[in-house]
């Protein structure tokens, strides 16, 4: 696989990631509260710990943020930023305009794996990185292949199909987009169909930061209509069913699928 991932990346190098991020900012920047998932979800909220992320949850990066926050019971409110929007805040919270940017009264900082570490020092409990070393280490893991392999292929197939044609009104290079899914797709479900659970969560017996990093890129993918085949990869799908169905994600999920749709849903190649 790692012969091959530059390949396929020259061919869409147009969408990196942070680039990707970026444009779906300038699209979807609106705000979105943690606590605004609904009745059911307000009562265990720390509503006093207001807290803001600058970005969008079409961001996967973004969305691992939003999540984590929620899980926690934060209220983390949500602003554009990126291509030009944000303003000082953002800036000062990211200098390299990376998504999502992340500020807690004077102290900010940018890169979802630096908030979420940050959020889980400042708010403990619940737990969401493992304590115990061997988990604690797999659950880093999972954060890494996300942010890294995860993407390489998900920035891709959503950039080329969704990005490039519905947002800057460009021509999408749906060939590649079609490499990326069928070419680097296919061994990353094959990984996780090995790891994924048949009851539970990736690491140990409870939610982690795992579970919230490998589904958030799933989560965008879904959007368009790309996931893995259920009756190839069946613990991989109702495990990611299974975290997508949590009140923390739902709500982020549903408003995402929405705009999508909104906006003229994916490309397809002519008949």
């Amino acid at each position: 696989m790692a012969a091959t991932a530059p390949r396929a990346m020259r061919s869409v190098s147009a969408f990196t990631p942070r680039l990707l991020a970026q444009v779906i900012a300038l699209v979807a920047g609106r705000g979105f509260e943690a606590g605004s998932m609904g009745a059911s979800g307000r009562s265990w909220l720390r509503e006093e710990c207001l807290m803001i992320v600058f970005g969008s949850t079409l961001s996967p990066y973004v969305r691992k943020v939003m999540v984590f926050g929620a899980e926690k019971g934060l209220v983390l409110e949500l602003k554009g930023a990126g291509m030009g929007r944000g303003g000082e805040d953002f800036a000062a919270a990211s200098p390299f305009g990376k998504m999502p940017g992340f500020q807690d009264g004077d102290f900010r900082i940018s890169d979802s794996t630096a908030i979420v570490t940050y959020l889980e020092a400042k708010f403990p409990e619940p737990a969401l990185i493992p304590a115990e070393p061997e988990d604690r280490a797999r659950t880093i893991w999972f954060d890494e292949f996300a942010d890294t392999l995860m993407m390489a292929a998900g920035s891709a197939i959503f950039g080329e199909r969704f990005v490039r044609p519905r947002v800057l009104k460009q021509e999408g290079d749906l060939k590649a987009a079609d490499d990326a899914e069928h070419r680097l797709l296919p061994p990353l479900f094959d990984y996780l169909e090995a790891v994924a659970p048949e009851q539970g969560y990736l690491v140990g017996d409870r939610l982690t930061l795992a579970d919230i990093a490998v589904a958030s890129p799933l989560a965008t993918l879904r959007c368009i209509g790309v996931q893995a085949c259920e009756v190839q990869y069946p613990r991989t799908t109702v495990w990611l069913e299974r975290i997508l169905a949590r009140p923390s994600f739902a709500d982020i999920v549903i408003k995402d699928a929405a705009l999508v749709k909104a906006l003229g849903g994916p490309a397809v190649a002519a008949a």
